[in-house]
């Protein structure tokens, strides 16, 4: 790319920016150049791609997909940069393992996977053009955390990037790559509640007598200023400062599922009357807690969280995913009726962590300490580190209700990691919970955290799915219990409509019906036991793991509720949709399953509807032999020879609901 088409490109990137007087907010995103590390004495091959970006989107779902080192290249001319203050390079993700240069000298190195990093290259850029280069490498790493995992770890950079302009004393990105302010609510209540703000500052000025003050605005959701104050900050005397000031507000509006309402606070560094720097930041107020008897609650009102896990890889893309596939992943999850989130196994977007606020989501974020760990003081140093930045990234939002320390780690000696990790969340952020996720009892590691779940599978893994309950109260104790993870894999092109045990599960034949018995059994026992503060399916959408063979593609988990495209739900999907939303709902399940060589067959429905009638080929069969309020069914129903109309009726409120399908019976 010649200098003339670079500089376009940046100038192009100006029009979208974000910025106030001072700062501004570059997304660097077309015009990288990419090379994956060639072998010794061959050349490299380079191509032109747009970031996010990853190199393992076509073969992430093979076992011996790509895990090595690839060079991203930019070039941006210093005369189309706005401002003459400070330049600092923000990274969302990069995987695993990145090298940062400008014009060949070295910025800096940050290890891990899911949390941003920034570095201030201000004294690197020389007029004219300048070049960054970004060596990545998601190659496996002892002292990388995670060490172990069931899903793909695609490499590159697959978040976006920014180049951020500042002046030259600034609100600093630089602690640990948040925004610098922080708010911390506490004492709420229907009648007020307390804020406490806080804001760090980086500038020589500060050090010397000056005119700088620090105004910050609470703002409602409504967009009215309620509360403001100036604080000066000419007797500083260093660099690097912390603004810190109460505030109280009166008939707060509660943040929750049903109103996800979000308050801001502005926080603008002036000189005099000038505006140097301006960070806005969006916040909530709540109350959430667990009572080991009774389960989750929000506000004060007993909350059940039917919640989902997630990861965030689709087909064809990896993880480098677009704001679009976030919004898609969000309705998908939205319309099922779920209220909470598991993002699982490691930190998620910023945008998607945004969508949770919106949403009225309640999540649950975690490190990639999964499987096992360790010794070392370099492991331990590298999960710290990743919990540090997942908590200082995402201090604000009122969706995340509790820090993730580990997932199903395997043995004792990990115990003094996860006491430290512990005792950091509780350090850095003394107003949320700590959780993990076990498959293991009796182990040492789950009395560390304030609460345990646990990833279990009844009937899938072991046993029948009624045993669910069972498992409930075999690991209920005085803390509690949650399910982190349970279901079963299912496959939209396998079916049998008489299958009564799970399959081989490491075979290729899931059949979806087996998969939406399991969420029936499982989920009629959880409802049976309130005091579970919370409950995770595992998983909303079929996720890549390059290592398995099984189901009807290899390289993929299908215990998804939806197909790694996004673009067909499974029955279970609408069994969760029946049971958990307040739209109306009608299902005829095994509708793909098109092909019946038995003369009769059961017609099973998911509906939230009452009064479900059944007419086959236009003749009215009546009401269903079976009905719980959410599953429906006839249990043996005559197919005529050829094509056959199966159409079910509900009533809704006052509105008549349907679905239909045709079989073929040959």
């Amino acid at each position: 790319m010649n200098k003339i088409k670079q500089s376009l490109l940046i100038l192009s990137l100006l029009i979208p920016c974000l910025a106030t007087e001072a700062r501004t907010k570059i997304p660097l995103t077309e015009g990288w150049m990419f090379s994956k590390t060639p072998a010794t004495g061959e050349a490299r091959q380079w191509n032109i791609v747009n970031v996010p970006h990853t190199w393992n989107s076509e073969d992430g779902c093979t076992p011996d997909y790509y895990r090595g080192g690839g060079r991203y290249e930019y070039r941006i001319n210093r005369d189309t940069i706005p401002g003459d203050g400070r330049l600092f390079l923000r990274f969302e993700g990069v995987s695993q393992d990145a090298d940062v240069e400008v014009n060949g000298r070295q910025v800096g190195n940050h290890k891990g996977a899911f949390t941003a990093f920034c570095f201030e290259i201000t004294d690197y850029l020389t007029e004219g053009e300048n070049k960054i280069t970004v060596d990545v490498s998601n190659a496996p790493d002892p002292n990388i955390a995670p060490l172990e995992g069931d899903f793909t770890v695609f490499g590159g950079i697959y978040r976006p990037v920014a180049l951020i302009s500042l002046p030259s004393t600034c609100i600093s990105p630089l602690d640990y790559a948040s925004s610098g302010v922080y708010v911390t609510p506490y004492d709420i209540s229907s009648e007020s509640a307390k804020v406490k703000v806080k804001a760090k500052l980086d500038g020589e000025e500060l050090a010397n007598k000056n005119n700088l003050s620090l105004t910050v605005n609470i703002i409602d959701p409504y967009g009215e200023v309620i509360e403001s104050k100036t604080f000066k900050c000419d007797k500083l005397k260093t660099s690097k400062a912390e603004i810190e000031g109460k505030f109280k507000i009166k008939n707060p509006v509660l943040w929750s599922d049903k109103n996800p309402a979000l308050y801001t606070v502005k926080a603008e560094l002036l000189n005099g009357k000038t505006s140097k720097d301006v960070v806005e930041e969006k916040f909530g107020l709540r109350n959430v807690s667990i009572d080991p008897r009774s389960g989750f609650y929000l506000n004060g009102e007993k909350h059940r969280l039917k919640g989902v896990n997630r990861h965030q890889d689709r087909k064809g893309k990896g993880w480098a995913i677009s704001n679009k596939d976030h919004d898609e992943d969000m309705s998908m999850i939205k319309a099922m009726g779920a209220n909470a989130i598991r993002l699982a196994h490691y930190p998620h977007s910023s945008y998607f962590y945004d969508l949770c606020d919106k949403e009225g989501m309640l999540v649950w974020a975690e490190v990639p300490f999964v499987g096992h760990g360790t010794e070392s003081r370099e492991f331990s140093d590298n999960i710290s580190e990743q919990l540090r930045e997942l908590i200082h990234q995402n201090y604000n939002r009122p969706s995340i209700f509790c820090w993730g320390l580990f997932n199903e780690i395997g043995n004792e000696n990990m115990t003094p990691v996860v006491e430290l990790l512990n005792s950091i969340a509780h350090e850095e952020d003394p107003s949320r919970f700590t959780v993990a996720a076990t498959n293991q009892d009796n182990k040492s590691f789950n009395n560390v955290p304030d609460f345990i779940a646990y990833n279990t599978y009844p009937g899938w893994y072991w046993a029948d799915p009624s045993t669910m309950g069972a498992a409930i109260d075999w690991k209920s104790n005085e803390r509690g219990v949650g399910i982190s993870e349970y279901g079963a894999g299912g496959s939209v092109k396998c079916h049998d409509q008489n299958i009564s045990s799970a399959p081989k599960t490491d075979g290729s034949y899931h059949p979806e019906e087996w998969q939406s018995k399991v969420h029936e059994g499982n989920y009629a026992e959880i409802k049976k036991h309130p005091h579970v503060w919370g409950t995770f399916v595992w998983n909303m959408f079929d996720f890549a793991s390059g290592g398995r063979k099984e189901g009807d593609t290899n390289g993929m988990n299908d215990k998804g509720l939806v197909t790694y495209d996004r673009k067909t739900p499974k029955d279970a999907y609408y069994f969760y949709q029946a049971e958990w939303s307040d739209t109306p709902v009608m299902h005829i399940t095994s509708k793909r399953h098109e092909i019946r060589e038995e003369d009769t067959t059961p017609v099973k429905i998911y509906t939230n509807c009452k009064n479900p009638l059944l007419m086959v080929n236009g003749e009215i069969l009546g009401s269903p032999d079976s009905f719980d309020g959410v599953v429906a069914q006839w249990n043996s129903i005559a197919l005529q020879q050829g094509e056959n109309l199966v159409e079910v009726t509900g009533e809704y409120e006052d509105k008549k609901i349907s679905d239909n399908c045709r079989w073929i019976k040959k």
